[in-house]
């Protein structure tokens, strides 16, 4: 006779799974100080001349008004770097956020990041144009006044350019009122944010989009640093 089989031994049981770690808040509290910054910083550093003066017309006039405005310019650059910093991250951060809120597959979390992105890239782009400016003004060799005068006019127009932040804006809005992926009074500032940031990209005021820009970033920031979510 043949000895009987042993019973298999019975399975293991899955090794009990670990709940994943709340995600932190440090991402919107970046988002914030980069809008407080941008909003704050370029507002000052723009303010190189007194365009009712009408210094605008004659290049040569314009160099004479800004000379001692190197400092300003130095700070734009500044500016600019430390605000596409913290846009990076804040734009990493949003799209963790809404992942854990919206459907799989959704495209709210990818275009709400991507328009955080393009403007980080924008502003330092803009901000490049400081390089030059700042040695025409504070260098030892004299510039051409019409030479400075073509920086000034990328100086005080690119780095403002923060349209594309109205793509987020409507991102977000589309997920909050539709999935609820963030609370309806960020889903509904996030849409009039987004009709403001069109209006400025349907006149000739590109640059006036970082003010709802700027805003939208602050208010959405704020709302997820505080912890509101769902209505």
């Amino acid at each position: 006779m043949t000895a009987p089989h042993p019973a298999p031994a019975p399975p293991l049981a899955p090794p009990a799974l670990l709940p994943a770690p709340p995600a932190g808040r440090a991402w919107a509290w970046t988002g914030l100080a980069g809008a407080v910054v941008g909003l704050a910083g370029l507002m000052v550093t723009g303010n190189t001349y007194d365009a009712s003066t009408g210094v605008v017309s004659d290049n040569d006039a314009l160099l004479a008004a800004v000379t001692d405005s190197a400092g300003l310019v130095w700070a734009q650059q500044v500016v600019c770097a430390v605000v596409a910093a913290c846009f990076l991250v804040f734009a990493a951060g949003l799209r963790r956020a809404l992942a854990r809120q919206e459907p799989a597959g959704s495209l709210v979390p990818g275009l709400a990041a991507a328009g955080v992105v393009v403007t980080a890239a924008a502003v330092l782009v803009g901000g490049g144009i400081s390089t030059e400016l700042y040695w025409a003004l504070a260098g030892d060799q004299p510039f051409d006044p019409d030479t400075v005068g073509a920086h000034l006019a990328l100086y005080n127009t690119l780095p403002w350019l923060w349209a594309a932040l109205g793509v987020s804006a409507a991102a977000v809005a589309v997920g909050g009122l539709r999935h609820g992926s963030v609370g309806r009074p960020t889903a509904v500032f996030s849409l009039v944010m987004a009709l403001l940031l069109a209006a400025t990209q349907a006149f000739p005021v590109q640059y006036v989009a970082v003010v709802p820009g700027g805003l939208w970033v602050a208010g959405t920031a704020l709302s997820a640093a505080l912890g509101r979510r769902r209505a």
